[in-house]
């Protein structure tokens, strides 16, 4: 891995509901170096969305994130303010997210949308520049707002942008929508990009048309980026490392290559059976039995095991440390393989 874009050692994102608190997420290990897409994988309800909502500081105001390392480019991120946070986000940090609708003003254009985040992006180089005492025009510039707009939804393929930039977002379609908020992201150029399932919700050939394009991303910009998502089939093709949760921890990690080929978790086992069975076409389909725990019933022991076949009553009386199968393969798990 190239030097990390973002380093994090137990992270944990605890809500204070009913006088309690409930952990959602805990014991978090990840890093994510530049030009580089981590998938974070599983079922709905897994901690996927807490996750990165936690690293951007999005989660609603009864959380709290604690870590004992939360890094940005080796800034610690919980340090910061309020206001200095702010800063990073919308500009060195981006998140991408599953619902696009609830991204836009719905009052404001699509255009007025995009030449916004121009100008803030564009206020943040000027900044960057003073500060390293080149000047206001040294370095690389984007245009003015409006035709860098309109540049960037053409690098997204939508048709004509000269006259979407005057519609509003109700009168796009899921897809467009989704390639628009994926523009506004690239007119910021930002450091690391959070993509939270934004696949989900659209048709087959939409979805693969956004595949695509953040294949081309990832081709062009030297962004770190986390791709949130349930399914197997797009982190085989977009990832180059996974991470793989359940009931808010991370049982499985390691090179996307290494860990479809030999998943050595029983949940990863089943996740990516299921995921071939649906490539097969199969008329009954076999899936992992049992429902994922919601935060306040989280088991003792391995969180897996009231769903695992290979559970034993070890399993069930301590949570299994991390075993590291390689120098970057490691799965939580005492029956692995």
């Amino acid at each position: 891995m190239t030097e990390a874009v973002l380093e994090i050692r137990n992270l944990c994102a605890r809500f204070r509901t009913g006088g309690a608190d409930v952990e959602a997420v805990r014991g978090i290990d990840l890093a994510i170096g530049e030009g580089e897409v981590l998938g974070i994988i599983g079922e709905s309800g897994s901690g996927k969305t807490v996750t990165g909502m936690a690293i951007l500081r999005l989660l609603p105001a009864n959380a709290e994130v604690v870590a004992d390392e939360l890094c940005f480019r080796g800034r610690p991120l919980l340090a910061l303010t309020d206001e200095a946070f702010r800063a990073l986000r919308g500009t060195h940090l981006a998140m991408i997210f599953q619902n696009p609708a609830g991204s836009f003003n719905p009052a404001k254009t699509i255009g007025w949308h995009l030449a916004r985040t121009a100008e803030r992006a564009l206020t943040r180089l000027d900044r960057e520049n003073a500060g390293a005492g080149t000047g206001a025009s040294a370095g690389p510039r984007a245009g003015a707002p409006m035709p860098e707009a309109e540049r960037r939804l053409a690098e997204v393929g939508i048709p004509d942008p000269a006259r979407v930039l005057t519609l509003y977002p109700h009168q796009l379609s899921g897809g467009m929508l989704q390639r628009a908020l994926i523009a506004m992201v690239l007119v910021l150029e930002p450091d690391l990009i959070i993509a939270d399932e934004p696949t989900t919700n659209l048709d087959n050939i939409v979805e693969r048309q956004i595949i695509n394009l953040f294949r081309a991303l990832r081709a062009r910009t030297k962004a770190a980026m986390i791709f949130i998502t349930h399914d197997m089939a797009i982190a085989a093709e977009l990832c180059d490392r996974i991470a793989v949760m359940y009931a808010g921890e991370i049982v499985e990690s390691g090179p996307a290559a290494a860990v479809l080929a030999a998943p050595s978790h029983p949940y990863t086992q089943g996740l990516i059976d299921t995921a071939r069975q649906l490539e097969r076409s199969v008329e009954r389909l076999r899936e992992i039995p049992g429902e994922m725990p919601g935060i306040t019933g989280i088991p003792e022991g391995c969180v897996f095991a009231p769903r695992c076949g290979k559970a034993t009553d070890e399993c069930r009386q301590a949570r299994p440390a991390v075993t590291r199968l390689s120098t970057v393969h490691s799965v939580r798990c005492i029956h692995h393989g």
